[in-house]
């Protein structure tokens, strides 16, 4: 390496720390982001508020109220005493669902017919909804089977059991802080890539690069090596707090996960290359990043899997970094992933970084000419 590149990695490495805004950018946020959303970023439904119109007042309708009541999902209980209030409650939004026992529910089942509960969902919030009706269901086919061996009643011989893979409580910080490893890696590498060019142009020092001994290349590789070194310092860091902090258990081989990591890092800085060279000012790089880093997330799976998008949706997610590195990190962290698999959702990442980099490097000659 020559001793001019060596120049501008340590100058690349100064210009960081001795900003104050690229320095707070650095720390703050990735550790805000990751305690933000490994607690709020989750699908699991608590502290539900319920009301209950109870029309029939029968010992099975009171006894399965209880039941519901006493859920630790179920925070508070509403009684009402007609259809309007029901109505309204949920209109109100004081009451996520409403559980209506019509009239001879009781008296039905001791006749060992059909006794009929009407489930009213807010669809305004339309996935809490649906996820708090799978616990009614759940608690009151619990109290169906009671009942059916009370009553003498045959029931299907059929035992199920569910196991869940790789998550057997179904701890969703599990799978969001194995996916923030990749998306905090991503957005440092962006932000410094990308504001590395900028900010030279805005201090009035690209010049001064432009008329030294190093070749364009050189000065790509300098901007380049900084900021891959600290993403993946970074990247390090949650991984050590995912593990000891969070206790979250690493099954897989940690060398896939860093030779996976390098490509993805790669395609990315050769993204953040390319808006620097297009923007003459840090506020328009950070904007070029954000219009890059937010539909990048969206449609990479992390919060939907990418299978349930429209199919040319689902074209362009191949062309995002995110999604190909999302499936390395949750696959090696949480279920061994093995090298194979591994390398098929690594080379499109290689592939992207093959195409990235160099278009980087030649917008930037252009740029400078």
């Amino acid at each position: 390496m020559k001793r001019q590149l060596i120049s501008l990695v340590i100058k690349e490495f100064l210009a960081v720390w001795r900003d104050k805004q690229t320095r707070s950018v650095l720390i703050l946020p990735p550790l805000l982001q990751l305690f933000l959303f490994s607690f709020a970023a989750t699908l699991e439904v608590k502290n539900i508020d319920v009301v209950f119109y109870n029309q029939d007042t029968g010992k099975h309708s009171i006894e399965l109220i209880q039941r519901i009541v006493a859920s630790p999902k179920i925070s508070q209980a509403h009684y009402v005493y007609n259809e309007k209030d029901l109505a309204d409650m949920i209109h109100q939004q004081k009451g996520l669902l409403g559980v209506r026992f019509l009239p001879n529910f009781s008296k039905n089942i001791q006749r060992k017919e059909t006794g009929k509960v009407q489930i009213l969902l807010d669809g305004r919030r339309s996935n809490a909804a649906t996820i708090t009706s799978g616990y009614i269901n759940e608690i009151s086919d619990s109290y169906s089977q009671e009942i059916a061996i009370d009553l003498k009643i045959p029931l299907l011989n059929v035992d199920i059991v569910q196991r869940n893979w790789f998550n057997p409580n179904l701890e969703y910080s599990w799978f969001t802080i194995a996916s923030l490893v990749a998306i905090l890696a991503m957005m440092i590498s962006l932000v410094l890539t990308s504001l590395s060019v900028a900010r030279e142009r805005e201090m009035g020092t690209f010049e001064q690069l432009l008329v030294s001994p190093v070749t364009p290349n050189e000065i790509l590789l300098g901007k380049t090596i900084p900021a891959f070194l600290i993403a993946t310092m970074e990247a390090s860091v949650i991984l050590a707090l995912s593990m000891y902090l969070f206790d979250i258990e690493f099954q897989g081989n940690l060398l896939l996960l860093y030779g996976s990591m390098i490509i993805f890092l790669l395609s990315i800085i050769g993204v953040g290359l390319f808006i620097s060279a297009l923007c003459m000012t840090q506020q328009q790089a950070v904007l070029g990043t954000f219009l890059f880093m937010t539909p990048a997330v969206l449609i990479s799976g992390f919060a939907t899997p990418t299978e349930n998008m429209p199919l040319w949706l689902q074209y362009i997610a191949e062309l995002i970094p995110l999604k190909h590195f999302l499936i390395v990190t949750k696959g090696v962290f949480l279920k061994d992933m093995g090298p194979l698999t591994v390398f098929q959702n690594t080379w499109p990442n290689a592939v992207i970084a093959a195409v990235t980099l160099p278009l980087a490097g030649w917008f930037f000659k252009h740029r400078m000419a």
